[in-house]
C-alpha cells in the first residue's frame, strides 16, 4: 500500500509539471523590449533636408529611365576589376572620415586631432539623419530587388529593400568630404575626386544606381554647405582649421 501511494504521488507530480511545461501561463506577458531610439536632427531643421525640395524623384518602376538605369550598373558589374571590386568593398566597411586619411597623407589621425572629430562626428550625424529621411521619403527598391541576379557585396538576409535613393555611403563621402575640402583647401580637389570615387564604388559594389550616388552627391552638399554657415558651429569650424594648421595639414 505504501508503495501505491508513492507512485500516485509520483504521478501527480509529474502531471503538474507536464501541465505546467505546456499550458499557457495567464500572466502578463514581459513588455517587449524598446525600438531603438530614431536618431533626430540636432543642429539643422528638418525644412532644411525636405527631401521632396532638395532632390528630383528617382526613375519610376519600369519607366525608361529605371531601365537605362539598371543597364548602366549591370554595365558596370560586367566590366569591374578585381581590385576595383576590392577597393568597394573596402568602401563599404569605411562609412566615416577614415575614407580621406590616404589622400589628406600623413598625419591625418582623427584620435589626434579632437576639435576635427569632433565636427566630422556632428557632420556625419546629420547627414546620416538626412540620407534616411530620403530613403523612407523615395522608398526605391534596390538593384538586387529589382534583378536577382545582382548580388551586392554589402547584401544581407533581412537587408531593407526600399533604401536605394540615395545611397548613404555616397552621402557621408560627399558631406564629410566637401567640409573636409573647406578645411583644408589646398586638398579640396583631391578631397572631392575621393567623394566622387567612394560613391563610385556603391556602383561598382552593386549596392545602387548611379542616380542614387548623384541624389547623394546633392543631398550631401546641401548639408554640408548648411552646416558650415550655421553660426553656432562657427567656433567649432575655426577650432578645426587651427588644429589642422597645428598638425601642419593645412596653411
Amino acid at each position: 500500500m505504501y508503495d501505491r501511494l508513492i507512485n500516485r504521488r509520483a504521478l501527480v507530480a509529474a502531471f503538474a509539471l507536464f501541465v505546467a511545461a505546456t499550458v499557457p501561463s495567464f500572466a502578463a506577458d514581459p513588455a517587449p523590449a524598446a525600438a531603438p531610439p530614431t536618431k533626430t536632427l540636432q543642429w539643422l531643421r528638418a525644412e532644411d533636408v525636405e527631401p521632396g525640395q532638395l532632390l528630383p524623384p528617382p526613375a519610376a518602376a519600369a519607366s525608361p529611365e529605371q531601365q537605362a538605369d539598371l543597364a548602366a550598373l549591370r554595365d558596370v558589374i560586367r566590366t569591374r576589376t578585381p581590385e576595383r571590386y576590392a577597393q568597394a568593398k573596402w568602401d563599404d566597411e569605411h562609412e566615416d572620415a577614415s575614407i580621406f586619411a590616404a589622400t589628406i597623407g600623413d598625419g591625418f589621425n582623427l584620435s589626434a586631432l579632437p576639435a576635427t572629430a569632433e565636427l566630422l562626428k556632428l557632420v556625419q550625424h546629420e547627414q546620416s539623419v538626412a540620407a534616411n529621411m530620403a530613403k523612407r521619403y523615395f522608398l526605391r527598391p534596390r538593384p538586387w530587388a529589382v534583378d536577382t541576379t545582382i548580388v551586392a557585396c554589402d547584401f544581407k538576409l533581412g537587408k531593407p529593400p526600399l533604401t536605394s535613393y540615395p545611397s548613404g555611403h555616397a552621402t557621408l563621402g560627399y558631406s564629410v568630404g566637401f567640409v573636409l575640402a573647406a578645411l583644408i583647401p589646398e586638398k579640396a580637389q583631391a578631397i572631392q575626386a575621393r567623394a566622387k570615387d567612394y560613391a563610385y564604388s556603391r556602383e561598382v559594389c552593386g549596392a545602387h544606381y548611379h542616380s542614387d550616388t548623384e541624389a547623394s552627391h546633392a543631398l550631401g552638399v546641401a548639408v554640408a554647405t548648411r552646416l558650415l554657415t550655421l553660426p553656432a558651429l562657427q567656433s567649432r569650424i575655426e577650432a578645426a582649421r587651427r588644429e589642422l594648421r597645428t598638425a601642419r595639414l593645412t596653411g
